[in-house]
């Protein structure tokens, strides 16, 4: 790579030098859990529903468990994911990427009208699939988001 290349990809990506470690990438980030009720359980969980690492947040598919349609069950699932980010300080319009996963194709374009403007005006990245032999817990749709703080 010629010398003038790689003064404009280092001063582009805010390094001093090309091979330097940004200052912010120096502290290294940790892994947190966030309890959704504030406390960790008393015996080991089969995962983590909300992790932080750095300033970025995972939280795991979030599904609707229970008797409806769905609208009613993406609506819901959409209203918890707002109520989890928000409750540490993020929000839909930080959400980066979105995986859907749905339990038929067939109510793709129902979901899409409740997911459509749920995440501002720039949405994130988003997958969708339907789910071979269901979500578990007969929901009709589940979300997982990655998000920053």
């Amino acid at each position: 790579m010629n010398s003038n290349r790689r003064k404009f990809l280092a001063a582009a990506s805010g390094v001093a030098a090309v091979g330097a470690i940004p200052a912010q990438a120096q502290d290294k980030p940790t892994k947190r859990v966030i309890w959704r009720d504030g406390k960790k359980p008393d015996k080991t969980p089969l995962f983590s529903g909300t992790v932080a690492f750095g300033n970025l947040l995972f939280i795991a598919g979030v599904g609707a468990h229970f008797e409806g349609d769905i609208k009613a069950h993406t609506k819901h699932v959409l209203d918890s994911i707002k109520e989890q980010l928000e409750s540490v300080g993020s929000s839909m319009e930080k959400v980066l990427k979105c995986n859907v996963y749905l339990n038929d194709l067939k109510d793709y374009k129902e979901m899409n009208e409740m997911f459509q403007g749920r995440f501002g005006s720039e949405p994130p990245v988003r997958t969708t699939i339907a789910a071979a032999g269901g979500i578990p817990g007969n929901s009709l749709v589940e979300i997982d988001v990655i998000a920053y703080l």
